[in-house]
């Protein structure tokens, strides 16, 4: 993976000293090679990891004669095929993967993209056209943030690279992105923190030309309606479990040896579940000799520890495990540089434990790991999914305000998904400040204002298990546990992470298993566990699903009340004019007690996002980067 990020002035044109600013925000996501490319008002930049052809992948990389120019973060994990096809009728410079990329869109447009299978976010400038494309891979995987300016764009991989550019207004927190991290599992795309500063989505396309941008959708996940699904269910030529367990195992195979493609040391992530042990046991299976050692995270707290399972993974691959044992200390030590990376208030601590989990993959000289995310979203693995087995359909006593809310975000007045609104609405009139609870219906973005979170379209008709699931890559899998918890901590430390889970020909064949075969009397991912017996220790793959879990903000009061009290000092909430700080200390009070659990909608940690949100708005001023120090939302500036 890279950094990438550019400019595009239709007026009079990028400014030099911006493009040098921008790269130096992004140096961690590409410390082997610097490449650029300038024409009279298009600039792109890239900060490269070099993992496939080390010395000939250098980017830019142009067309034979040089009308497109293309930079890319990310791998086509299928470009050997494709270059197969190509070969004859064009002229490669390098071995690299991106360069397939510049040519297929020669002979197809942007088509092209229906033909890559991997993870990637790529800006591709036209110049017979004057037209600048950016596009983002079908689950978001890459990040790719952009700024509509007067005369054109900013864009890159990480939002602190576009502040950086000069001339532009001061980054300001955008409220609304506040208020999804408050009440659903991540921002959703296109909404980010920052106001002015969107996100592509997964699977769109953005063309740009001098009279404007517009937004494509060239890939959505399509669930067949409820009626296909129990037809097929019934059917007499629906195949057997056995027949969906090879299906399974050997599309997994499959997407685990693309994965093993670099040229640079490959690490495996292997968290004690069935999911990350499963793509490690395939990958040994594999004997690729740049698969070398096995990477975990253990807590001090016994409870969140799951060390027995990673040693039995371990020792079955036989693998050399390095282990980073994470403290609520390592917590607050680390927890500024995660927010940093992050560029956004977290619900949880565990992104410090992904941080210095990957710190040690880069330590080892590892460059690129395997991991497990996507698994529970198309075999369902959460709670969730068992929850929804016990609901009658349609639901029974669900209040009218209630129906109203689900319809206008989901498409589907009779699915709940996740969250009690009404509940949330307590929680926030408690929570914000009294300025912010007067104005709430300008930024909530679960009122009447708010825009659809997602493709109703996508949900109406379905079964309740894939509404779930569609629902679980937008809201959870994009901006949680691919980007902040996931892109945000391995490129922090200059490694790239690869999900097998989500490689396109798997996630097809995932999404073709009937839903009793997922959820089978109520035990989740019946067919994957069934799937992984031989491959994976039986007591992994028979395991109940475990969570990512790390301290709470509770241990983290307890464990550093001066680091704690600090970022949540009531003359520091007051400032922000963000939340009520009375409520802030009682939550802090509520802390302190050894005995203090969660017991809000969700289980949900709402101190950890205020001092998260608090680390946020105040870094620039304490810390000596190159960022501007974030302003006050607008509506609360005096």
């Amino acid at each position: 993976m890279c950094g990438i990020f550019g400019c595009v002035d239709w007026g009079t044109g990028p400014d030099p000293g911006d493009l040098a600013l921008m790269a130096a925000q992004l140096h961690h996501r590409g410390p082997d090679e610097d490449g650029t490319y300038t024409d009279a008002h298009v600039a792109f930049g890239c900060k490269r990891l070099s993992i496939v052809d080390l010395a000939g992948g250098g980017q830019p990389f142009f067309s034979e004669d040089g009308s497109v120019a293309v930079v890319c973060n990310g791998e086509i994990f299928n470009h050997r095929q494709l270059r197969d096809e190509l070969a004859g009728r064009h002229r490669f410079r390098s071995q690299c993967d991106v360069e397939v990329i510049v040519h297929l869109y020669e002979e197809r447009g942007m088509e092209l993209v229906h033909a890559l299978n991997g993870q990637f976010a790529f800006a591709l400038h036209d110049r017979r056209r004057d037209t600048v494309f950016l596009a983002r891979d079908h689950f978001g995987i890459c990040p790719l943030y952009y700024r509509p300016t007067d005369d054109g764009l900013l864009f890159a991989s990480e939002i602190k690279a576009i502040h950086a550019a000069r001339g532009g207004p001061s980054p300001a927190l955008d409220l609304t992105g506040l208020d999804q991290v408050l009440c659903l599992p991540a921002l959703v795309p296109p909404r980010t923190m920052f106001e002015g500063v969107r996100s592509l989505r997964p699977g769109h396309y953005l063309q740009v030309t001098p009279a404007g941008a517009t937004e494509h959708e060239y890939w959505d996940l399509e669930y067949p309606s409820a009626r296909e699904t129990a037809e097929r269910s019934r059917s007499s030529s629906r195949a057997s479990e056995a027949e969906y367990r090879e299906r399974i195992l050997a599309a997994l195979r499959r997407a685990v040896r693309a994965r093993l493609q670099a040229d640079a040391s490959i690490g495996l992530y292997v968290s004690g579940g069935l999911d990350s042990a499963l793509v490690a046991a395939l990958a040994a299976e594999a004997h690729d000799g740049h698969v070398s050692d096995v990477f975990s995270v253990g807590f001090t707290d016994s409870e969140l520890d799951e060390s027995s399972y990673q040693r039995v993974v371990a020792d079955r691959l036989g693998y050399p495990q390095h282990r980073v044992e994470v403290s609520a200390d390592d917590i607050c030590r680390h927890l500024e540089r995660t927010v940093w990376h992050s560029e956004t208030p977290l619900r949880e601590s565990y992104n410090v434990a992904s941080l210095l989990l990957a710190a040690a993959a880069r330590e080892n000289g590892t460059k690129v790991v395997l991991a497990g995310e996507g698994s529970d979203e198309f075999f369902a693995g959460y709670s969730g999914y068992r929850f929804d087995a016990l609901r009658p359909t349609p639901p029974h006593d669900v209040p009218a305000e209630e129906r109203a809310h689900r319809e206008r975000l989901w498409g589907d007045p009779d699915y709940g998904y996740d969250l009690d609104f009404r509940a949330l609405d307590r929680i926030r009139n408690q929570l914000y400040s009294a300025e912010l609870r007067s104005a709430l219906d300008e930024f909530s973005c679960t009122g009447p204002a708010a825009p659809p979170l997602v493709d109703g379209s996508r949900l109406r008709g379905r079964h309740r298990m894939h509404q779930r699931s569609y629902l679980d890559v937008k809201l959870r899998l994009t901006d949680h546990l691919l980007g902040d918890h996931g892109d945000r901590m391995t490129m922090a430390n200059s490694v790239e992470g690869r999900y097998p889970f989500l490689d396109l020909d798997f996630v097809r064949v995932a999404m073709e298993v009937p839903p009793d075969l997922k959820l089978h009397d109520f035990e989740e991912k019946y067919i994957l566990k069934r799937a992984a017996r031989g491959t994976v220790p039986a007591s992994v793959a028979e395991r109940e699903k475990f969570p990512f879990t790390a301290q709470s903000s509770a241990h983290l009061v307890r464990a550093a009340p001066e680091f704690t009290g600090d970022w949540l000092s009531p003359e520091l909430i007051k400032r922000h004019g963000v939340f009520d700080p009375d409520e802030v200390g009682r939550l802090y009070d509520a802390c302190r007690d050894p005995g203090h659990r969660p017991s809000t909608p969700l289980r949900t940690d709402w101190l950890m996002i205020v001092l998260t949100f608090t680390i946020l708005c105040e870094q620039p001023a304490r810390a000596d980067r190159n960022t501007t120090p974030c302003r006050t939302p607008a509506r609360l500036e005096t």
